[in-house]
């Protein structure tokens, strides 16, 4: 993270040069918390972190609390109640900028497989008593509630992208953050395409880079935890795969089920098999 090293912080709130500390906060809804534990894996890097802004507020790793405006929210989670769309809706007047992290706050996240099917059935099948359940049809990312300034995609993030993502925001600069797909990170790490040498079906040349191509480095396919890279194409990608439109309907819905170019993929081959979308 580009961060000034040598300015420490008092007790005031002010670095050594005077300044005051940014405010970062940092907000959980319908999620794992896995993207926000990813922020609290970076140990050293995140003592450095502290000496440069004010962490205001962070409920996973703090119960001290600081009110509002926040120059930086951090916000890991889907929409999937009506309180929690107008929570978010707070949270962005209070904050000058709003990151998204993770695949909930991204693209919905597995919870967005309701997005296809009947949420009533869902409760009935789940809860004794599904007339105490509050709960909206959709789970939807918080791009489709707010304006957001970044997302950071990942399901988990990568915590240096996390950390290079902050620190952009606090210089004022844009984010080095690649967005070419996974199979560039196969070429860098020397990795064997599974696909052509293989022909274990990969979603890696559909999916944003981040994870490292961890799976194709264990000769697996890559699931997409990333999400859809820029301008994927999906139809030329299917027809390398060798799988039928119900394997690809199942592909293309997990993590990532309700972004996009994912979303219009299943919804093409689930129409090819005669089921509903």
């Amino acid at each position: 993270m580009a961060a000034d090293r040598t300015a420490t912080s008092d007790a005031s709130g002010a670095t050594a040069a005077g300044r005051p500390r940014p405010t970062l906060a940092v907000w959980k809804f319908a999620s794992c918390d896995g993207c926000q534990l990813s922020l609290l894996d970076c140990e050293d890097e995140l003592l450095t972190l502290a000496d440069n802004v004010e962490i205001a507020y962070f409920v996973e790793a703090s119960s001290a609390s600081v009110q509002g405006p926040y120059d930086v929210s951090i916000v890991e989670g889907s929409i999937t109640t009506l309180h929690d769309a107008e929570r978010i809706a707070e949270i962005r007047r209070q904050s000058r900028t709003l990151i998204t992290i993770g695949a909930c706050a991204t693209a919905g996240g597995i919870q967005a497989l309701r997005n296809f099917a009947d949420v009533d059935e869902f409760t009935r099948a789940v809860y004794a008593s599904p007339d105490y359940i509050s709960t909206l049809r959709t789970s939807t990312p918080i791009s489709a509630h707010v304006p957001v300034d970044f997302e950071l995609r990942g399901c988990p993030i990568n915590k240096l992208q996390l950390l290079e993502v902050i620190g952009a925001q606090l210089n004022r600069r844009r984010p080095r953050v690649r967005a070419h797909s996974v199979c560039i990170e196969c070429k860098r790490r020397g990795t064997v395409c599974v696909m052509v040498a293989h022909g274990t079906p990969c979603l890696g040349p559909v999916t944003h880079a981040g994870c490292g191509a961890i799976c194709p480095a264990y000769n697996r396919g890559c699931y997409g935890c990333y999400g859809p890279m820029e301008t994927p194409n999906t139809r030329s990608l299917d027809a390398w795969s060798g799988l039928e439109d119900p394997d690809l309907v199942r592909v293309y819905r997990s993590f990532n089920a309700a972004a996009e170019p994912f979303r219009q993929a299943s919804d093409a081959h689930a129409q090819a098999r005669g089921h509903e979308t």
